[in-house]
C-alpha cells in the first residue's frame, strides 16, 4: 500500500491510497486510518479485485449474508466512511458494486477484496469526529450524532 497527502485546507485533508496486488482492501484500508489517527472522513475507490465478499444485511437475523465473488472483478464503484467504534478503533462501512466478465454485477456490504491489480481510493478525512456506535436491536453498528 502507498498513500499520499493531496491537499489540505481548512483542517479537511484528502488522501489518495493505493493497494497493491495481494493486499485485502478492508483490512488495508482500516490499517491506513488507524495509522493517520482518522476519526471522521469519506471515501471512494475504483480498481479491481481477484476475488471478494460483500454482504447483504438481513434485518430478522442481524446478521450479513455473505456473497462470494470467486473471480476477477471490477470495482465498478465504492464508496463509505470512516469512523471511530466503541473500542476506539477505526470503523470502515463501505458498499461496492463489483463487474463480473459477463457485464453482470454483485453488490453490497464490502466484507473482502484482494486487490489484482490496484485499488485507487481517495479519502477525504473531516476535521470532527464520528462514533459509531453497536446498536443491539438492530445488531450493527451505526454513526450515532449525539456523541
Amino acid at each position: 500500500m502507498k498513500s499520499k497527502l493531496v491537499a489540505e485546507t481548512s483542517g479537511q485533508k484528502t488522501f489518495v491510497v493505493v493497494l497493491e496486488p495481494g493486499e485485502e482492501a478492508f483490512a488495508r484500508l482500516t490499517t491506513f486510518a488507524t495509522e493517520q489517527g482518522i476519526t471522521a472522513a469519506s471515501l471512494t475507490a475504483i480498481g479491481a479485485f481477484e476475488k471478494a465478499v460483500v454482504g447483504w444485511f438481513d434485518v430478522q437475523s442481524k446478521s450479513y449474508r455473505r456473497i462470494p465473488v470467486p473471480e476477477q472483478c471490477e470495482v465498478l464503484s465504492a464508496i463509505g466512511d470512516i469512523a471511530v467504534d466503541d473500542s476506539g478503533k477505526s470503523s470502515l462501512h463501505v458498499h461496492a458494486v463489483l463487474g463480473l466478465g459477463d457485464g453482470s454485477t454483485r453488490g453490497g456490504h464490502l466484507l473482502e477484496g484482494f486487490v489484482q491489480p490496484t485499488l485507487e481510493v481517495t479519502v477525504l478525512e473531516s476535521p470532527g469526529y464520528l462514533r459509531r456506535r453497536k446498536r443491539s436491536e438492530l445488531g450493527i453498528a451505526l454513526i450515532d450524532l449525539e456523541t
